[in-house]
């Protein structure tokens, strides 16, 4: 008879390996699908230097093989590549299909898929993420380039938070935007309190080209795209705000999405998007994480509403794990 077993992660990011980790210590029998490579977006990270316990920074590649080491020795199996393509659910358990046929079994599912943030397309990039180039603007951030000169990419609300945020903590901050007319892709308050800011710089109809810098950015190259002019600018770090997509296509029709095609779960889920049948013997909502179908949870990125930084993706994951063991004492819920 093919396993079934307690807790099937899907995705292997942060998120999906904390839950790993977790899942399998605390005596689930645990297994992790990941379609690419181990580490998820963040294992592509040249740096992280925010993370607790590593004051002097690792690479993605670092922190995903040692969490999976963490995971091996507590039992739980991993399988790369293997990509996850339908979800449904039969007799109170799950059926994970996969792409190269087959299909896994679970009494409870985390998704894990994370998102793709959207890249610039600029020659070396890749070597400065994680040590300069930022896709996402908090305190961490703030404080590594207090006082430099900084440059923000992109034309919607995001990127004009994350500017007039920046603009409190450093020197000089250049938005750039690929259109002409930052008002159609940006709230008016915000285009007003970026036009009135003395040390915000917007340069519209402008892409960056070439990065400069060896460990560290030194400068970028940008150019004005109606007329070809070329300029360099200065800053010491980048923060790209251009869009991400959740990697959940393989959901769809399974458990209810934002517009954006994130997971929706907990209090953001309406009554009437919750499976009848599967809620029917369930005189509760939905736990925080878990998704429209119960025993089915969201955890990092790929979570509508999730703080999207790899610390934090490791904590959803083991909130994850908790919220498993509570849906698993249900008595509904037969364990082998």
């Amino acid at each position: 008879m093919e396993r079934t077993y307690d807790l099937v992660v899907v995705g292997t990011g942060p998120a999906g390996l904390g839950a790993a980790v977790y899942g399998a210590s605390e005596g689930l029998s645990t297994l992790a699908l990941e379609s690419v490579a181990l580490g998820g977006q963040a294992g592509t990270s040249s740096r992280i230097e925010n993370y607790p316990g590593f004051p002097a920074g690792l690479s993605g590649f670092e922190l995903a093989s040692r969490v999976l080491v963490q995971a091996d020795k507590f039992g739980a199996r991993t399988a790369v590549p293997r990509q996850a393509v339908g979800l449904r659910r039969e007799n109170g358990h799950y059926h994970i299909a996969l792409s190269e046929g087959g299909e896994v079994a679970a009494r409870s599912v985390i998704v894990a898929t994370g998102a793709r943030y959207r890249r610039l397309e600029v020659p070396r990039l890749g070597r400065f993420e994680g040590v300069s180039v930022h896709y996402a603007a908090t305190e961490a951030e703030a404080q590594r380039c207090e006082g430099e000169e900084v440059a923000v990419v992109g034309g919607g609300n995001s990127a004009g938070q994350a500017a007039l945020f920046l603009a409190g903590r450093t020197r000089r901050v250049y938005l750039l935007v690929r259109g002409s007319d930052l008002g159609k892709s940006m709230s008016k308050y915000l285009v007003d309190r970026i036009t009135a800011a003395e040390n915000v710089e917007l340069l519209a109809s402008t892409e960056v080209r070439e990065f400069m810098g060896e460990d560290r950015l030194e400068g970028a190259v940008v150019e004005d795209n109606r007329s070809g002019i070329r300029r360099n600018l200065g800053v010491r770090a980048l923060f790209a705000f251009i869009g991400a997509d959740a990697n959940t296509s393989w959901l769809e029709g399974a458990v209810e999405l934002d517009e954006r095609g994130f997971v929706l779960t907990g209090r953001e889920l309406d009554g009437s998007a919750l499976d009848e049948d599967a809620w029917r013997e369930r005189s509760r909502e939905p736990f925080l994480q878990e998704t429209s179908l119960p025993g089915v949870f969201a955890a990092g990125d790929a979570r509508s509403g999730s703080i999207k930084r790899c610390t934090s993706a490791v904590g959803e994951g083991a909130m994850a794990v908790a919220l498993v063991h509570q849906y698993l004492a249900d008595a509904s819920v037969q364990r082998a």
